[in-house]
């Protein structure tokens, strides 16, 4: 019996799935979290084969339930089963340790289907999530937006993710200010932000904080 904690915010589609998965005769529902706070903590209490996961989840988000669940308990598999396709999503997830992100867009015979992968040790990706880390993998470590960052764009990214301002980056890097201000303008064009903050969040999902 695969035993499964279902993390979803949304109550509907929460108690939909529950619903359908409890019809599969070799699967078990054994609790439900309407925020990542409550996933963390089914998890560790019922210790599931899986943990299906929304990534957009209130009070703790769904990455970050994530890589929790992968270092506090390891042998339950997560599941991603997400609106989110955004590409800058979809390494981080993947680096977390998902045995899966699969898109909302599937249908029930698939999911179903795609429990039962995971459960077995079977990487299982979305196609539309493929498609976005081949690309991922092709633009190299430091490109979202399909434009690679240069060596400097990179230095003055990772000092973001410490929150360093611009006066404080050109200080480390021995550059002027107005310089700093043009890389940071060239990085939030090519990662398709608008904030630094964005950006430096960017950073650290990517270990270079």
């Amino acid at each position: 019996m695969i035993r499964l904690v279902i993390a979803e915010d949304h109550q509907i589609v929460r108690e939909g799935l529950r619903m359908f998965l409890e019809t599969q005769p070799d699967m078990q529902v054994v609790a439900e979290a309407a925020n990542g706070r409550e996933a963390l903590e089914a998890v560790r209490q019922h210790r599931p084969d899986v943990l299906l996961l929304d990534l957009i989840m209130p009070e703790v988000d769904g990455l970050a339930v994530l890589r929790q669940v992968t270092q506090e308990v390891p042998e339950t598999r997560v599941l991603v089963l997400t609106s989110a396709s955004d590409d800058r999503m979809v390494l981080p997830v993947v680096r977390a340790g998902a045995a899966g992100y699969v898109l909302k867009t599937i249908s029930a015979a698939e999911l179903a289907e795609a429990v039962r992968k995971v459960v077995q040790g079977e990487p299982v990706l979305h196609p539309d999530i493929t498609r976005m880390l081949m690309r991922e993998v092709r633009r190299g470590p430091g490109a979202v937006a399909g434009e690679a960052f240069t060596q400097r764009e990179l230095e003055v990214l990772s000092l973001l993710a410490h929150h360093l301002t611009n006066k404080e980056i050109a200080a480390e890097m021995g550059i002027s200010e107005t310089t700093v201000k043009t890389h940071v303008r060239n990085i939030l064009h090519k990662l398709r932000v608008s904030t630094r903050a964005e950006a430096a969040r960017y950073a650290r999902e990517q270990g270079l904080g």
